[in-house]
C-alpha cells in the first residue's frame, strides 16, 4: 500500500476545505508567528506564479466523539499551518491570534500600477494608487466593479496594466499548490521521517506536535483538550494572560475548562513551567502507562496494539481517558502539592533543575500514586523525593528517554513503585557509585552540570550555610545570586603557574559564599584566609565574615563539604585537594540522598 498521495489543489479548494474543516489546522487559535512581511511575500509568490512548497497532511479516521458526534474524516496538517493561516488571514480575511491571544487583522494592500504587496499602514491607506485590502478584493462580487471604482480613483493610471493586474490577482485562487497525503496507517516514526526528507529546512517535528495536531482534530472536545493544554502551559509561564484568554475565547471559557486552570492566575513558582511536551508525556505515562508518544498519538488514532486494526471504540475510550488524566494534571492541589515535593528535596529554584524528563516522570509517577493510594502521603513524597533525585544523578531520562519511561512506569505497574525504586538503588546506586563514579562526574568546570545542582540541593535541604557564614544560607544566596568562590583562589593558582582554567574552575573548587566574604579573600592562599578566621576566633574583631569559634568553622567546612586538607592545600598540592572535595562532595550527597 502507497505510503503518500501526490496532488495539485487550487487556493480556493484549501481556503473551502479550511471553512468546512475538512482540513483540520490544529494551530488556527494558538498565536501566528509570522511577520506581515512574510504573509505579503507569500502573496507575492502566489501572484507571481512560484511554487510555496508542498502541504503535508495526514489522514484522520472518523472517531465518535465525547457528545455523541462524530468528528468526521480530516486531513490533520502537519506542515503548512502558517501558510494555510497566512493564506486565510490575507486573501478570506479571518482574524488571527496575537500573542497577547488577541484576535486581529492581517491587511496587506496592493498597487495594480506597480504590482506591489506591501503591509497596510496609514500612509498606505490613504494613497488612491492602493487597495488597502487584498481579502476585501477577493471576496467582493464583482472584479469589474473594483476596477472601475480604482480608475475614477485614478484617471491617470494605464487601463491595460491596472485590469491586466487585477486580473493576476484574482487570480491567486486558481493557483496550485502541492499536497503530500500521508497514508492514515502510517506510524508517526514514518511520517517524521517522510517529514524531513521532504522539508529542505530538514525542521523536526516531535511526536508531541503530532499529539497536539491529532487532538486538536477531533471537533469541539479534541479543540477543547487542546487548548486545554496550551493554554495551561502558557499561563503557568505567564499568569496575566488569564484575563486575555478569557476575553478572547469566551467558547473556551465557558467550556467548564478555563475554572480548572484559572488557579494559575495567582501562582508565582517557576519550578516547573511544562511545555505542551511535557505536559503530553505526562498524560501518557499516567493514563495510559507509555513512554513513547507515538503509543499515545496511535491509541488516540483507535490502533489496536495487538489486532493492528482500527478501534472506534478504542479511540473514543482514548479520548475520554485522555480528558480524565489531563484534569489530574492540571488540578491546582495535584500540582502545587508535586512542587512542593520537589521543593523539600532542596531543588527550589527553576535553575537548578537539569532535566525537564525527570520532572515529567516525577509527577506521572506522583499522580499514579496517590490515585492507588497504596502508600501513605509521606512514604509517596519520599518516593517522588527520591526518583526525582536518582533520575538526575544517573542521566536515567537522557538519550532515549522514552523507551527508558516506558519500562520503568510498566516495571512500577508490576512490582509498585517503592519495590523498583528499591530495586533500582540496590543496582545502580551502590557503594562504586558513591565512591567511584559520582566523584569522577565532578570533574568538570560546568557550574550547571546536574552533580553540582543535586549538591546545592542537598545544601538547601540541609539548610546549610554559605562558606564562612553564620547567618546566611545557600538557599538564600540562590533566591538572591550568592558567588561561587573558588576555595583555592584562582589568581593564587594562575600566579603559581596552574594557568589552565580547566584547572583552577573545576566545581570541586567552588563553595558558595557572601559576596563581601568572596571580596575580602581575594587571592589569598587558603592557610592565609583561614588564619585571618582563626585570628578573628581569638580576638573577636571580625575580619572575614562572621565566625568566632572553632566549633563554627567545623560547620562552615562540613555543611560545605570541605575536606580539612584545605588547610594546608597550596599549588602544589592543589591537585590532591580536588581528589579530597570530590569524595567529600559525593559522600555529602549520598548521606543527603538516603535521608530523603
Amino acid at each position: 500500500m502507497s505510503k503518500y498521495s501526490v496532488q495539485q489543489q487550487q487556493v480556493q479548494a484549501l481556503l473551502s476545505w479550511v471553512k468546512t474543516g475538512q482540513i483540520a489546522i490544529p494551530e488556527m487559535q494558538r498565536p501566528f508567528v509570522w511577520t506581515t512581511t512574510k504573509v505579503r511575500d507569500l502573496l507575492d509568490s502566489l501572484y507571481r506564479g512560484y511554487p510555496i512548497g508542498y502541504l503535508i497532511t495526514w489522514q484522520s479516521q472518523e472517531v465518535g466523539l465525547k457528545d455523541g458526534t462524530v468528528s468526521g474524516f480530516k486531513q490533520i496538517l502537519i506542515d503548512g499551518q502558517q501558510r494555510i493561516t497566512a493564506m486565510t488571514a490575507a486573501l478570506v480575511g479571518h482574524e488571527v491570534v496575537d500573542k497577547d491571544y488577541s484576535r486581529k487583522r492581517i491587511k496587506i494592500a496592493f498597487n495594480p500600477q506597480t504590482e506591489e504587496f506591501a503591509t497596510l499602514t496609514a500612509i498606505i491607506g490613504r494613497d488612491p494608487e492602493w487597495i488597502s485590502d487584498v481579502a476585501e478584493f477577493m471576496n467582493a462580487g464583482s472584479t469589474y466593479s473594483a476596477i472601475r471604482s480604482y480608475l475614477d480613483r485614478n484617471p491617470e493610471a494605464d487601463v491595460t496594466q491596472v485590469e491586466r493586474a487585477f486580473g493576476r490577482l484574482a487570480g491567486i485562487q486558481n493557483a496550485q499548490v502541492g499536497i503530500i497525503t500521508l497514508a492514515d496507517n502510517l506510524d508517526i516514526e514514518t511520517v517524521t521521517d517522510i517529514f524531513i526528507r521532504i522539508n529542505s529546512k530538514g525542521v523536526q517535528l516531535s511526536s508531541a506536535d503530532f499529539a497536539m495536531s491529532k487532538i486538536s482534530s477531533q471537533g469541539d472536545f479534541g479543540s477543547n483538550l487542546r487548548k486545554l493544554i496550551d493554554y495551561f502551559c502558557h499561563m503557568a509561564r505567564h499568569p496575566q494572560v488569564y484575563e486575555d484568554i478569557a476575553r478572547n475565547d469566551p467558547s473556551f471559557t465557558e467550556s467548564g475548562y478555563m475554572q480548572r486552570i484559572s488557579w494559575l492566575r495567582h501562582d508565582a513558582s517557576d519550578l516547573y513551567d511544562p511545555s505542551y511536551t511535557n505536559v503530553i508525556r505526562v498524560a501518557g505515562l499516567r493514563g495510559f502507562e507509555r513512554g513513547k508518544m507515538s503509543s499515545l498519538v496511535s491509541l488516540l488514532s483507535g490502533r489496536d496494539f495487538e489486532t493492528r486494526t482500527f478501534s472506534e471504540d478504542l479511540a473514543r475510550s482514548s479520548f475520554e481517558q485522555l480528558e480524565r488524566v489531563l484534569l489530574e494534571i492540571v488540578n491546582q492541589n495535584n500540582f502545587q502539592q508535586f512542587v512542593l515535593t520537589i521543593k523539600s528535596s532542596g531543588f527550589s529554584h527553576a535553575r537548578m533543575i537539569r532535566s525537564k524528563a525527570a520532572l515529567d516522570f516525577a509527577y506521572a509517577l506522583y499522580l499514579r500514586m496517590k490515585s492507588t493510594g497504596a502508600l501513605t502521603d509521606g512514604q509517596m513524597r519520599s518516593v517522588v523525593r527520591r526518583w526525582f533525585v536518582m533520575a538526575t544523578l544517573t542521566g536515567r531520562y537522557s538519550g532515549s528517554l522514552e523507551s527508558q519511561m516506558e519500562f520503568d512506569i510498566r516495571r512500577i505497574q508490576e512490582l509498585g513503585a517503592a519495590a523498583y525504586l528499591d530495586q533500582i538503588e540496590k543496582g545502580q546506586l551502590t557503594d562504586g557509585f558513591w565512591e567511584v563514579e559520582l566523584p569522577s562526574n565532578f570533574r568538570t568546570t560546568s557550574t550547571q552540570s546536574p552533580y553540582f545542582m543535586t549538591f546545592l540541593a542537598a545544601q538547601v535541604h540541609r539548610r546549610a550555610r554559605g562558606f564562612l557564614s553564620e547567618h546566611i544560607t545557600v538557599g538564600q544566596m540562590l533566591e538572591e545570586r550568592g558567588d561561587y568562590h573558588h576555595l583555592v583562589p584562582k589568581n593564587y593558582l594562575a600566579q603559581a603557574g596552574v594557568m589552565d582554567r580547566n584547572h583552577y574552575n573545576q566545581i570541586a573548587n567552588f563553595a558558595m559564599t557572601e559576596t563581601q566574604i568572596n571580596i575580602s579573600i581575594r587571592d589569598a592562599a587558603p592557610a592565609v584566609y583561614l588564619e585571618r578566621v582563626r585570628g578573628q576566633i581569638a580576638s573577636g574583631d571580625l575580619v572575614l565574615g562572621e565566625i568566632t569559634s572553632e566549633s563554627e568553622l567545623e560547620s562552615a567546612f562540613g555543611e560545605n563539604a570541605i575536606p580539612e586538607s584545605l588547610n594546608t592545600t597550596t599549588a602544589e598540592t592543589y591537585f590532591d585537594f580536588l581528589e579530597d572535595r570530590r569524595h567529600a562532595l559525593s559522600i555529602y550527597i549520598r548521606d543527603y540522598y538516603r535521608s530523603l
